[in-house]
């Protein structure tokens, strides 16, 4: 070891020194003693193996209070979703509107009647906070409710088709992402798949003839997140319904995302709701409460009343149930179906999807300049017409006209956009978008705080961009 690099450790401060300085009082305040007395530590090791340049205590300080912050940050990091996938599975699908914020809010803050009758002084059903409202919107007899969609069917699943069969058409044995596939949630559920017809063409006949004294039920997927087009074929519910009740064995339609309105009046394309299936004769119906209907994480089950008792009979429903915080924000959900005239506008999810792609080309245009003045010389960029999704396995093939910045290397440099991209995700408010035909696309469909973009766009560091 060198003299010079002897000399310098020899100055290093104490973990002591570094305690009483006014920086690490703030620390101890704001994180305590301990964390701080830690990441001391951890700075000044850093010191002393070269990795930082600490010239006295002050600085050892200042790096420990820094490694500090930024432990404390959130992980669950807000974010502008400029992707043009409106309902983003890995940015939290929907966003819920500001009454069911408050009422999850009011629900974290206070004791609530969860499965308390307020009437009686007895014990209640958290069911029942829900089942009067879903009735209502979809015309089902009962309605229950468990942590997401997948919960619901594998619940259903369990509870009529536990060693015995589920029929299903093979063009519906769909897969989700991260790897859900209908087999397996049936294999786990205990339930013995019957494939019935072929990937593109399944007939009355083949469920027909499937129909056994081991069928538990029959299974009807919506295939919402693909779509097979050309020579096909498949059985309507309201057919399968008939069948179904012939044989008595409960027919079961999962619906995916699932929607309470006719998506056609706000100008997007036609979704079937679970009102319309409730009325095709099935008996039980699945769906999100996270995705189209625009609320929390929820599976929701609605149908016949003693079908529904024998899966709130089930003792996996206490391991799928969903907390009071949920059912708050759910419930504040729904009432605003009570109101379709005003729903576009109350509804974060309704609002996005419903927006005018002149309104978003026009926010483009705004925001034109600030882009360009922060980027510089290095790319070029333009207003582009653009096509957003609705995501999260809705519609697939349909798309909503949307506007983006359209983002460019003025010259040829490998990695350019990539970089772009990345240095945008470690801005304080991550911008996400996409990248596509050789440019980076920011759809602005989902952007309503341009006030804060812009000035989000201040610390954005291009140094890293090649």
């Amino acid at each position: 070891m060198s003299k010079v690099e002897i000399s310098r450790l020899r100055k290093l401060p104490s973990v002591d020194e570094v305690l009483r300085t006014e920086v690490s009082r703030l620390a101890i305040d704001r994180f305590g003693r301990r964390a701080v007395v830690d990441a001391v530590r951890t700075a000044l090791a850093a010191g002393r193996a070269g990795h930082a340049a600490l010239a006295n205590a002050e600085d050892a300080a200042a790096l420990a209070l820094g490694r500090l912050g930024a432990e404390a940050r959130p992980r669950l990091n807000p974010v502008f979703n400029l992707t043009g996938t409106v309902l983003h599975t890995n940015l939290g699908r929907a966003l819920v509107a500001e009454p069911a914020i408050a009422a999850a809010v009011a629900a974290m803050r206070n004791a609530v009647a969860l499965e308390f009758e307020l009437a009686s002084g007895r014990r209640g059903e958290r069911d029942d906070l829900l089942r009067g409202l879903l009735r209502e919107l979809t015309g089902a007899e009962d309605a229950t409710v468990v942590n997401n969609n997948a919960a619901a069917v594998l619940l259903t699943l369990n509870t009529f088709a536990k060693s015995r069969e589920a029929i299903v058409s093979r063009g519906e044995l769909i897969e989700i992402g991260g790897a859900f596939r209908m087999p397996e949630i049936m294999s786990r559920a205990g339930a013995k798949l019957v494939e019935v017809g072929t990937t593109n063409r399944t007939h009355f006949k083949d469920y027909a003839g499937a129909i056994g004294a081991k069928t538990g039920l029959i299974l009807k997927v919506h295939t919402s997140n693909y779509r097979i087009e050309g020579f096909r074929a498949a059985v309507p519910a309201r057919e399968l319904a008939s069948l179904a009740r012939k044989h008595g064995v409960p027919l079961v339609n999962d619906l995916g995302s699932g929607t309470l309105v006719d998506l056609t009046r706000f100008g997007i394309p036609h979704e079937p709701t679970v009102a319309d299936a409730v009325a095709e004769g099935v008996d039980l119906v699945t769906f999100s409460g996270d995705k189209l209907l625009g609320g929390p994480q929820a599976g929701l089950i609605v149908g016949r009343k003693e079908l529904i008792e024998r899966i709130n009979r089930n003792p996996m429903k206490r391991a799928l149930r969903v907390d009071k915080i949920r059912l708050a924000a759910l419930e504040a959900t729904l009432k605003l179906y009570r109101d379709p005239d005003r729903l576009a506008e109350r509804l974060p999810t309704l609002r996005l999807l419903s927006r005018p792609r002149t309104e978003i080309e026009a926010l483009a245009r705004r925001l034109l300049p600030a882009v360009v003045a922060r980027l510089g010389d290095a790319f070029h960029i333009e207003v582009a017409s653009g096509a957003s999704q609705i995501g999260s396995g809705a519609l697939p093939l349909e798309t909503i006209p949307s506007a983006a910045l359209a983002i460019r290397p003025t010259r040829a440099r490998g990695g350019a956009l990539a970089a772009l991209a990345a240095a945008l995700r470690q801005l304080p408010i991550p911008v996400v978008g996409r990248i596509e035909d050789q440019a980076l696309l920011l759809d602005l469909r989902c952007l309503e705080d341009e006030a804060d973009f812009v000035a989000n766009l201040a610390a954005l560091d291009l140094k890293a961009t090649p």
